[in-house]
């Protein structure tokens, strides 16, 4: 049964990695949903935040493969209980819409703000999971809506403790071993 993961992966700084990651999920037939990727607080560790519908048992299988690349220090699947995550949404609404005064309850309601206002638009953020973001989508729509994007997800595992203590640790060995 296909339902939603998260996987995790932490690598090093290399130019090509992200293919190198994706290319493993296209070749077991898995399409990425979400991908995310930026600087963990480790200095030169990267964390990317894969979103995929899949089954457990395949992707154990890719989270192996992708372990075997030697950029990578760690990967792992995780269930949505398991990580604690958000999405950015942006919201380009024509300013004529502000003349209403149900779009100011929508804002409120949906705990959005407002990011700029032009003559011609005016930009909305919201932040939540990806429901939450579509519903206010589809609330905007009458109201001019003239464009839409939203991020995928950044997420924060609730048991990674241990495993951010070691990359510190080898953080740590690096930079004395620079100084030999």
């Amino acid at each position: 049964m296909h339902k939603e993961y998260t996987v995790t992966v932490y690598t090093e700084d290399r130019i090509g990695i992200t293919n190198r990651i994706t290319v493993i999920f296209t070749r077991r037939g898995i399409n990425i949903t979400s991908l995310t990727t930026a600087e963990t607080e480790v200095p030169g560790v990267y964390k990317f935040v894969i979103t995929v519908l899949s089954n457990r048992e395949l992707l154990e299988k890719v989270v192996g493969q992708i372990e075997r690349l030697i950029e990578i220090h760690r990967a792992f699947v995780h269930e949505e209980d398991e990580v604690v995550y958000q999405e950015l949404a942006l919201y380009k609404i024509s300013t004529k819409a502000l003349h209403n005064g149900d779009i100011e309850k929508i804002i409120r309601d949906n705990n959005a703000r407002i990011l700029t206002i032009t003559p011609d638009y005016f930009v909305l953020e919201k932040t939540g999971h990806a429901q939450e973001l579509i519903g206010m989508l589809q609330k905007l729509e009458p109201y001019g809506l003239i464009e839409y994007t939203k991020s995928g997800r950044v997420a924060i595992v609730k048991w990674s403790r241990r495993f951010h203590e070691h990359l510190k640790d080898l953080s740590l060995q690096e930079a004395d071993n620079l100084k030999d």
